[in-house]
């Protein structure tokens, strides 16, 4: 028996497995930038496509900067002083807000603000959150895309200068994330968050991962994007320890096509055939925080599961299901995943949440999903139609015992950060 590490929480787990039967799907080793910093000036200075940052913004101009939650691991703490430092001399701070990009999500708080943006920039610069259900605060700007009706956070549309920062890495049903996800769902109201997170796109075959044209939600994402207008474009590409890789700025659009042919490298990895067990986990803190979030895990295990096969998530739960939102009432709505996944299928009207239950639902009614928490109880698990364990090793071996002779295991010990495919299958 070998050992290998999930990642969990903030301080992983360990799996024993057996290598003659196992294939083991890890991040290929991408060695993280020397100089962080450096990369990140030169994508505001060298862009991909169009003039560098400081060419675009003149004195006097406010400026909107939007950023990942807490729930992303994107380096924020370099990201945002990069742009700041560029900009020193032309914009006042006192004309720069930063925008947490929530989505649906609930805001940070000022300790996560923090840690996620470092006190220097907490300290000399205003950070908001977005708030998709406070219609106060956002602003009508029109129907983009195949007719999703778009309301944005009024901070963002009235600002002269709009700079989108985030990390790119394939996405469950987006495709990619980062680039145009920034502006919507990221500052977009419920109403425009429904629309693009229907049950007819999310259940179209290519709203999946590491599929970007064709797929009808980044379809849309792009369209509102380019719709609205954004000043400049920043990605990152990270590695397995949430280093940066490479920096990406410029033109909106361009930028985060080249920013998605270099995750697709890093991240995604062809194997050879089904597995009747998969163990995934949910990549570790801060992204396994709760069970809505651990739907990516389980996804990135669906890719590669037999149907009527078993996926093993390990994800830590701190925050729960979470209990704000919509989805562990979504999740209790039905009697079966089968009868989730149909009910939410035929519905003209979006629920929040229904989405993550929608993708969900698809994967337990095609396999058996077995989790492992720190925070969830059994009966927690049980309202979701989920079994726990309380051995993740114990749970493969009894797996694939009843699998038969011939079974075989993958193990995605970082979760979603590497997204496997079988070999040949059209991305």
């Amino acid at each position: 028996m070998e050992t290998v590490r999930l990642a969990y929480g903030e301080t992983g787990l360990d799996l024993r497995f057996d290598p003659a039967v196992t294939t083991v799907v890890t991040p290929r080793h991408h060695e993280a930038s020397s100089s962080p910093r450096e990369i990140l000036r030169a994508a505001l200075r060298s862009p991909v496509a169009g003039p560098p940052l400081r060419d675009r913004v003149r004195r006097g101009q406010t400026v909107a900067i939007s950023a990942c939650d807490i729930t992303r691991p994107q380096p924020r703490h370099l990201m945002i002083p990069a742009i700041l430092e560029e900009l020193d001399g032309i914009v006042d701070l006192s004309d720069v807000v930063v925008l947490v990009a929530t989505g649906t999500h609930r805001g940070n708080t000022e300790a996560e603000l923090r840690a996620m943006f470092g006190d220097s920039v907490v300290d000399s610069v205003r950070i908001v959150n977005h708030d998709a259900r406070d219609r106060a605060s956002l602003t009508w700007v029109g129907t983009f895309g195949a007719g999703v009706p778009v309301w944005l956070n009024s901070e963002w549309v009235d600002a002269d200068v709009r700079i989108t920062t985030g990390f790119v890495e394939p996405h469950f049903f987006a495709g990619f994330s980062g680039g145009p996800k920034l502006v919507a769902p990221g500052l977009a109201a419920l109403e425009t968050v429904l629309v693009l997170h229907d049950a007819q796109r999310i259940g179209h075959p290519r709203a999946t991962w590491g599929v970007v044209e064709g797929n009808p939600v980044h379809d849309d994402v792009r369209a509102i994007a380019a719709g609205t207008g954004v000043t400049f474009g920043f990605d990152v590409v990270l590695n397995q320890d949430k280093e940066v890789v490479a920096a990406f700025g410029g033109d909106l659009l361009a930028m985060h096509a080249s920013a998605v042919d270099t995750a697709r490298s890093v991240a995604m990895r062809p194997v050879p055939r089904l597995f009747d067990v998969v163990v995934t986990t949910n990549s570790g803190y801060p992204l396994d925080q709760n069970l809505y979030q651990a739907v990516k895990g389980m996804s990135a295990a669906f890719e590669v599961v037999r149907p009527g096969g078993t996926i093993v998530c390990a994800a830590e739960c701190r925050d729960g299901f979470p209990d704000h939102g919509s989805y562990r009432e979504v999740l209790a709505s039905a009697s079966s995943p089968a009868a989730l996944f149909a009910e939410i299928s035929a519905r003209s009207d979006t629920v929040p949440d229904q989405w993550q239950v929608q993708i969900q639902a698809r994967i337990q009614a095609s396999c058996r999903v077995v989790m492992h928490t720190s925070y969830l109880s059994d009966a927690d698990l049980a309202t979701a139609h989920l079994t726990q364990t309380t051995d993740v090793s114990l749970a493969v071996a009894e797996a694939l015992a009843a699998a038969g002779p011939d079974a075989r295991l993958c193990v995605l010990p970082e979760g979603p950060q590497t997204i496997p495919y079988l070999a040949g299958a059209v991305r």
